[in-house]
């Protein structure tokens, strides 16, 4: 009896772990191109002891250049590749919300730093991606990568 109850408990556990992480940023996310619709990265988003973090784990544009680097950032990944490059950080879940927030993300093609705000949306097979700079903000929305 003790087995089934255990069981029976760990089941339940693995539901909720599962359903939690379904309405989190956390996991891969297709980044799709605000202006032209096209899918242009994939961005792994990990949860390191409470803070978000996101990094470029593919490119798939068709006319990218793997090795491109960031040659407009103006902190650490200045001339870093964009290939591996963490463009989320700091980004920890807003207490009573159902958003992320308190970080930064970062436009590798414009080397422009925008705080963020990452919000699950449908059932959290997508991302609203919110970026703030100054009183002005920029939306994306990213779908759940396989």
């Amino acid at each position: 009896m003790k087995n089934i109850f255990r069981t029976s408990a760990l089941v339940v556990l693995g539901c909720m772990a599962v359903a939690a992480q379904a309405n989190s940023p956390v996991g891969r996310w297709h980044t799709i191109d605000d202006k032209t619709g096209e899918t242009k990265s994939v961005v792994t988003i990990e949860d390191a002891g409470g803070v978000l973090r996101g990094k470029v784990s593919q490119i798939l544009r068709k006319d990218a250049d793997p090795a491109a680097k960031c040659g407009l950032c103006k902190d650490d990944r200045k001339d870093q590749t964009i290939l591996g490059m963490e463009i989320i950080r700091g980004v920890k879940k807003s207490a009573g919300n159902d958003y992320w927030d308190g970080g930064e993300i970062l436009d590798p093609e414009e080397g422009k730093l925008y705080r963020v705000r990452l919000t699950p949306v449908e059932g959290g097979a997508k991302l609203q991606v919110r970026g703030f700079l100054g009183p002005f903000w920029r939306n994306q929305l990213w779908v759940k990568a396989p």
